[in-house]
């Protein structure tokens, strides 16, 4: 079943004719929907009122908390789709990965991830593992009535990547020292991360998710034939694990303008572009029977109106002749941004694309 398909034997969800969802299927939508990567964080006063004091991933355990920062773009923006509020490291520190989140820095993992005998930390995710995401979806679901909620995760090479080098790196050594160096160890833990990851997202569709996003942040650090060989085998995985659920399915990573084919290749249905292609472009590199979304550069929202909305409408203009297309930023919102310019954004993306 593709994800252009009505569901079978199910009663009709109430987000299945938004438009977030008709777009990502590839069919007519009223208006191009809008929503944006790191919508809910530090760009919001209200935010960084209600997490005052709260670790990171403090936050993301608590299912009331967890809600309310999930609702608060939608109630102040009116996006399109909301996003599940959390972190890409949370299924590894719910299996028992000593990790923490520091601030100013990213994730920190105590003990890396270099050898064979470490793969067998990395043990199977249940539900019962992330139960408060199950209860705050339920509780989001209830909340955003007709607006589609997007479950999201990192892709098995970001994960891999933060275990290895034991928290974020710019060359990402170990990492590829492990790929080439020894691609069996490589490719059984890509595998594992691939099983965790899957875990992670069907959790959030069996609670109520309309669609899901594979975050793989990091993956732009590799050439196309490294991506083919030692990466698309456990992403494929993962899209495939979740494919019998009917839900659109996400790919987005950044610095990834040579692999955008290799990325729907590996089973997405809407391929997430960053500001550095163009549309029209990245259409051609992907190819047919795929949705787009992108791709504004996020920098521009600290330019004037008139800026921001001539630079709007070059991203609408290449995306004029794309099957489907949902409006986001090439990455996420950055923290000093006024929310007031994402405000405005999404009205007169709206407003432009009207039907």
């Amino acid at each position: 079943m593709s994800a252009n398909d009505r569901p079978v034997g199910q009663p009709n969800s109430k987000t299945y004719d938004s438009a977030f969802l008709k777009a990502c299927r590839r069919e007519a939508v009223p208006h191009t929907p809008v929503w944006f990567m790191r919508q809910a964080g530090r760009s919001l006063p209200e935010y960084l009122k209600v997490r005052e004091g709260i670790p990171m991933l403090e936050s993301c355990m608590r299912p009331e908390l967890v809600t309310e920062i999930t609702l608060q773009p939608v109630r102040r923006h009116k996006v399109d789709a909301a996003i599940y509020f959390s972190d890409i490291v949370v299924p590894l520190k719910a299996i028992g990965i000593d990790l923490d989140i520091k601030p100013g820095v990213g994730p920190v993992v105590a003990e890396p991830i270099r050898t064979r005998a470490d793969l067998a930390r990395l043990r199977d995710l249940t539900p019962e593992d992330v139960h408060y995401v199950t209860e705050a979806i339920g509780m989001l679901t209830g909340e955003l009535g007709s607006t589609p909620l997007i479950g999201f995760a990192g892709a098995p090479f970001t994960l891999a990547s933060y275990l290895v080098e034991g928290g974020p790196s710019r060359n990402h050594e170990n990492t590829k020292a492990m790929m080439y160096g020894d691609p069996e160890l490589w490719a059984d833990l890509l595998d594992r991360l691939a099983e965790i990851t899957a875990a992670f997202l069907k959790v959030q569709i069996e609670a109520g998710a309309s669609a899901v996003q594979l975050f793989d942040s990091w993956v732009g650090a590799l050439a196309p034939a490294d991506y083919r060989r030692s990466i698309l085998p456990a992403s494929a995985k993962v899209f495939d694990a979740v494919a019998p659920y009917n839900v659109p399915r996400i790919h987005f990573g950044v610095g990834t303008g040579e692999l955008l084919g290799l990325m729907g290749e590996a089973g997405a249905d809407v391929v997430g572009v960053d500001w550095r292609v163009p549309l029209d472009e990245a259409a051609r590199r992907v190819g047919p029977g795929k949705a787009l979304q992108g791709n504004l550069d996020p920098a521009v929202l600290f330019a004037p109106t008139a800026a921001v909305e001539a630079k709007t409408r070059e991203v609408l203009d290449a995306a004029a002749g794309l099957e489907g297309h949902i409006f986001n930023l090439g990455h996420g919102v950055l923290p000093s941004m006024d929310p007031d310019s994402l405000t405005r954004l999404v009205a007169h993306v709206h407003e432009q694309t009207a039907k």
